[in-house]
């Protein structure tokens, strides 16, 4: 798979998406999630931050998700592995960023002899899956200790920091991820990540 390095053009975005929806972390660790849409769509700034690039690279005339994958993102690098339906996420780095946020680096891999389908991974939240079909948009992190969860960075159009235009993922395949949150406090270190279909696991975060 084709995998496009992360540019500071994205992290100038991902610092305008944080300072308009930082209010996405929401408190109430102890509840499942389901809350309304306003109530994730937090209060967004008046002034609208740019519009992401486009979230796909053009290669051999066919569309590629955009894994935004960072350079120094090490592949053997394993914070945690989940599996679950023939599938297995591994957690490569989670990284507390300068701009006031923590991205998620992952991949998954296709462990089964069938395809499978990746659109439960963007989550159910209606706005947000309406912007962000076949993306890793559902992903949330849980400071057990601030009893807050974090919900994935947005732009005041619900289009998500992460990665998106995922294919249904082939036997034997790997595709790469990303993820950006609002980081919590400094003195978390650890939270537990959540994708669904996955189990729920805990990761330190570094930086």
């Amino acid at each position: 798979m084709s995998i496009r390095h992360t540019t500071t053009g994205r992290r100038a975005l991902a610092a305008a998406a944080l300072a308009a929806v930082f209010s996405l972390a929401l408190t109430g660790c102890g509840d499942d999630g389901g809350g309304s849409d306003e109530a994730k769509q937090g209060t967004e700034n008046s002034a609208k931050p740019p519009a992401p690039t486009s979230l796909f690279t053009e290669e051999k005339g066919e569309q590629q998700p955009d894994t935004a994958a960072g350079e120094n993102v090490d592949p053997n690098a394993k914070l945690a592995e989940i599996r679950g339906d023939g599938l297995l996420l591994t957690v490569h780095q989670a990284k507390r960023d300068s701009g006031g946020f923590v991205t998620i680096q992952a991949s998954i891999k296709n462990e089964g002899t069938q395809s499978k389908n990746t659109t439960a991974w963007a989550g159910t939240e209606t706005a947000l899956l309406a912007k962000n079909p076949n993306s890793v948009a559902g992903a949330t992190l849980v400071d057990k200790v601030g009893k807050k969860r974090y919900y994935i960075l947005r732009d005041t159009e619900n289009r998500c920091l992460c990665t998106t235009g995922i294919p249904p993922l082939l036997a034997g395949k790997t595709t790469s991820v990303f993820m950006q949150f609002p980081a919590p406090p400094e003195t978390t270190t650890e939270v537990d990540f959540t994708l669904p279909t996955f189990a729920t696991t805990s990761v330190k975060i570094s930086g």
